[in-house]
């Protein structure tokens, strides 16, 4: 107890625990220890076995945890590069930005994806981080006609994200092969974009 008490101590000096632990997590999940145990985690985090429970509470939340800081990476790759000007090809290309990041380590990323997949354990905020992604596509809906540009600004971005996640789940159970996770991810979108932008903007 007196040694995971001092370990804890260094980790903390080092780096947020909270931190520690999800960075940990990623670790064990590159190595295919997908089902690694709480305690697993905290020796691998060099904290106590409580710890991690105390930051989440759950390996579900960890999990999730996970899941939104791809997220994140995904908006923050898509904010930093030149964006096209139309509302639609801007949509396209965070698909394309979205699908990168999934595919630069696709067994932890499917790990991920199947474990928030699965039913009870704890709720994440994943559907809000993606909706939130797509709203930051579409921006003020340059190229979606006047007549229709507040309802595709209300409604879109949720159901886009409901269309990526869904991609995202036949790629993680593995029916989608890695290649037709992009096309079939674009042309999702593309398909939603169909009823607000005209369809020679659209390259599926």
């Amino acid at each position: 107890m007196a040694q995971d008490k001092t370990r804890e101590k260094i980790a903390i000096r080092g780096e947020p625990v909270r931190q520690r632990v999800i960075d940990a997590a990623e670790r064990l999940l590159r190595s295919g220890k997908a089902d690694f145990s709480m305690r697993d985690l905290a020796a691998e985090a060099s904290v106590s076995f409580a710890t991690p429970f105390n930051h989440f509470g759950s390996k579900g939340a960890i999990m999730h945890a996970l899941s939104e800081r791809r997220t994140d990476k995904m908006a923050m790759r898509f904010a930093r590069a030149p964006l096209p000007a139309d509302a639609a090809c801007r949509v396209i290309f965070a698909v394309d930005t979205a699908v990168a990041v999934m595919l630069e380590e696709p067994g932890v990323n499917r790990a991920v994806m199947s474990w928030i997949g699965t039913t009870g354990g704890s709720a994440g905020h994943a559907w809000a981080r993606s909706t939130a992604l797509w709203a930051l596509a579409l921006g003020a809906g340059e190229g979606i006609p006047d007549t229709c540009r507040a309802s595709a600004l209300a409604c879109l971005p949720r159901q886009l994200a409901l269309g990526f996640r869904g991609a995202l789940s036949f790629w993680s159970a593995g029916e989608l092969p890695d290649e037709a996770l992009g096309p079939d991810a674009r042309a999702v979108a593309s398909t939603l974009l169909l009823g607000f932008s005209e369809r020679s903007k659209l390259s599926v």
